[in-house]
C-alpha cells in the first residue's frame, strides 16, 4: 500500500513539473527549457550563461503569427541548451527601459550577457531599421544564437 501512494505521489509530481515547463512554454516550444525573468537572470549569472528573452503578447497579431514558426524551428531548439531561455507574456513584460531599446513594439527578442545586460549589438541586421529586435522568421533568431 505504502508503495502505491508513494509511485502515484511520485507520479502527480512528475506531471506538474511537466505542466508548469509547458505552461512557460506558451506554444512558443514545448521542448525548450524556459524559465521565469527572475530565474533566468539568477541562473545566467550562476552558469555564466547568454540569456534569451522573448516578449510577446497574448493578443499580438504579429506574435501569433510567428510562434507557430519559432516552435517549428529545431535549431532554436537545439541552440537554446546554450542560453538561459525566458519568456514573458503580457503584465510579465519588464519595465525597465533597457528591455526595450529601440521601442516597446511586440514581440521582441533580446540577448542579454550573463550580468543582465542587454547586448543592443545583437539585433536582426536582416530586418527593418525601426524594428531591430523583431525576428518575423526564425532563421534571423538563430543566427544571433550561433553568433554569440
Amino acid at each position: 500500500m505504502a508503495n502505491t501512494v508513494t509511485a502515484c505521489l511520485f507520479f502527480f509530481l512528475v506531471s506538474l513539473c511537466t505542466c508548469t515547463a509547458n505552461e512557460l512554454s506558451r506554444g512558443w516550444g514545448d521542448d525548450i527549457e524556459w524559465i521565469t525573468l527572475e530565474d533566468g537572470l539568477v541562473k545566467a549569472k550562476d552558469e555564466q550563461k547568454p540569456l534569451m528573452l522573448l516578449i510577446h503578447k497574448s493578443w499580438c497579431g504579429a506574435c501569433k503569427a510567428l510562434k507557430p514558426k519559432f516552435e517549428a524551428a529545431k535549431e532554436i531548439t537545439t541552440l537554446s541548451s546554450e542560453f538561459v531561455m525566458v519568456n514573458v507574456q503580457d503584465e510579465e513584460e519588464p519595465k525597465d527601459s533597457q528591455y526595450s531599446p529601440d521601442g516597446g513594439y511586440i514581440p521582441r527578442v533580446l540577448f542579454l550577457d550573463y550580468n543582465g545586460n542587454v547586448r543592443t549589438e545583437f539585433y536582426n541586421e536582416k530586418g527593418n531599421e525601426k524594428y531591430k529586435f523583431y525576428y518575423p522568421v526564425p532563421d534571423h533568431s538563430e543566427y544571433i544564437m550561433k553568433c554569440i
